[in-house]
């Protein structure tokens, strides 16, 4: 199976065998990463809190095929073994490692922690003869691997590598689609129309998958399976039946990011010093991650979402569901179309795109409106090989509704934005809203419920406790917020009388 591995260096993968540990993923990483250093233990959670047992299996850890586990690792001692090692040795096989054209490989200088400059070795090297004589691109010549092979070992081998790409008829979502919270929608997009939808942006949606009860249950989801060509296409069998499920998105969150055109996704994603406090907040108001917002210029008829963001769905939705595995998690598109009107719909990529995805088959080309196959994968459509996919055909189309949330307001300025005519967050911004508190109708608590002014806070009061209790009753207006919290947000807001 193939694991992933989120690394603050970036995204690393390695193939194991079934009943493989965490020892088998280190293993597998010091073979082309053989002098890194761990500075937080292979995990089940990006906080690295929840280490994996190297006694148990991955699989009975929940890390299934294409999952994703993680861990921090010191940046200079990360470069790859990928230089091709010379038979001299002394002074002439010295200078030889000191050139990377010598080498067989490219070379680097990285600024050590202590300040000094290193010499490492860069991604990507030249073609080696052993590369060249691989039966597919990037992989080891039939012989290196055994001597003997027989018709049937050879094509259940060769199989792994082939795709036949079908289209996939429903998204995972049940017949109640997304429901989205209109005026977190609508703030979002009015930000984009200050710029005419000629940047893109993006964020994560907060809310809640809720399940429905389940319609057609002889009707089959996908999973792999082998035919035509010997290649993997998808069958769906009825034990993969998972219930029906409506996604309810009840807020928006837009971390720190650059617009950047000539970036593939349009955007760079900046470091996010408020990351762990989004994410306590959202489990302490009973929200999750359910999916991810993106806004960007008109496009040409047809044109739905580019590869890049193909692939970042897939990426999202594989570890939403910890694997290859059916999932609800949605991608929402907003942009404009001819006349200027907003347009706004609701995707999931398909499992067989999720799987490609996990095996690196896929990639970003000169085109947008297709995903490239990577050489050592083929791709078969229409009965021939194809080096190229084109991205509607991985898309499945979710019914999207306009929904009131009866839980939250969006009035507060969102964080992480440039441009705000309101001067951004601040405790006057925060003194307009609730200063709102007992006219029409509006309660202290009603106004305080808003998920950007409630993460404003976060800066201010003590996240495990005070924003806990606040949560709560944000969660439950039957249970009443302590008078000395109201207090507190009040002095902070610069309120004068009654709250």
């Amino acid at each position: 199976m193939i694991v992933r591995i989120r690394t603050n260096m970036g995204l690393w993968r390695t193939t194991l065998p079934a009943g493989a540990t965490s020892n088998d993923v280190l293993t597998a990483i010091s073979q082309t990463r053989p002098h890194v250093v761990y500075e937080a233990p292979l995990s089940l959670d990006p906080k690295c809190e929840r280490p994996l047992d190297p006694h148990r299996t991955l699989e009975e850890q929940g890390v299934t095929h294409g999952g994703m586990i993680y861990c921090r690792v010191d940046g200079s001692t990360c470069a790859e073994n990928t230089v091709k090692e010379k038979e001299e040795e002394g002074p002439a096989a010295t200078a030889a490692v000191g050139s990377s054209a010598n080498a067989g490989g490219t070379t680097k200088r990285i600024i050590d922690k202590d300040g000094s400059i290193k010499l490492v070795h860069a991604e990507g090297t030249s073609t080696s003869a052993a590369e060249a004589k691989g039966f597919r691109k990037g992989q080891l010549a039939l012989r290196d691997m055994k001597m003997a092979w027989t018709l049937a070992e050879f094509t259940a081998m060769d199989d792994q590598y082939n795709f036949k790409i079908k289209r996939q008829e429903s998204s995972f979502v049940g017949p109640g689609g997304v429901r989205l919270e209109s005026s977190a929608v609508d703030d979002f997009q009015s930000y984009l129309r200050r710029f005419s939808f000629l940047q893109q942006r993006f964020g994560w949606l907060y809310g809640r998958f809720e399940d429905e009860e389940a319609e057609n249950e002889d009707e089959e989801k996908e999973a792999p399976n082998t035919t035509g060509w010997g290649a993997r296409v998808y069958t769906e069998p009825k034990e993969k039946r998972r219930k029906n499920k409506q996604v309810i998105v009840e807020a928006i969150y837009e971390p720190p990011q650059q617009p950047d055109p000539s970036a593939a996704e349009g955007f760079v994603i900046l470091d996010d010093p408020d990351e762990e406090n989004v994410e306590a907040l959202s489990k302490m108001l009973g929200l999750t991650k359910v999916g991810w917002i993106v806004g960007h210029p008109p496009r040409e008829k047809g044109f739905q979402l580019s590869s890049a963001e193909v692939i970042m769905a897939a990426e999202l939705q594989l570890e939403s569901a910890g694997g290859v595995e059916p999932t609800p998690f949605v991608t929402i598109r907003v942009t404009v179309d001819d006349e200027g009107n907003v347009v706004v719909e609701a995707f999931q990529v398909s499992l067989q795109c999720m799987e490609m995805v996990a095996e690196e088959a896929l990639e970003v080309g000169p085109n947008p409106g297709f995903c490239y196959v990577n050489e050592t994968f083929t791709a078969i459509q229409e009965g021939k090989p194809s080096a190229t996919v084109e991205n509607n055909f991985f898309l499945t189309v979710v019914p999207i509704h306009r929904y009131q949330s009866e839980m939250f307001v969006s009035m507060f300025p969102r964080a992480n934005r440039a441009y705000d005519d309101r001067g951004g967050q601040s405790h006057e911004e925060m003194k307009r809203q609730l200063s709102k508190s007992g006219q029409s109708g509006w309660t202290f608590v009603d106004l305080l419920s808003d998920f950007a002014l409630l993460l404003y806070l976060c800066k201010f009061l003590d996240v495990k406790t005070d924003m806990a209790k606040i949560c709560e009753s944000v969660k439950d207006r039957e249970v009443l917020l302590d008078d000395g919290y109201k207090l507190i947000i009040s002095s902070m807001a610069g309120m004068d009388g009654s709250y």
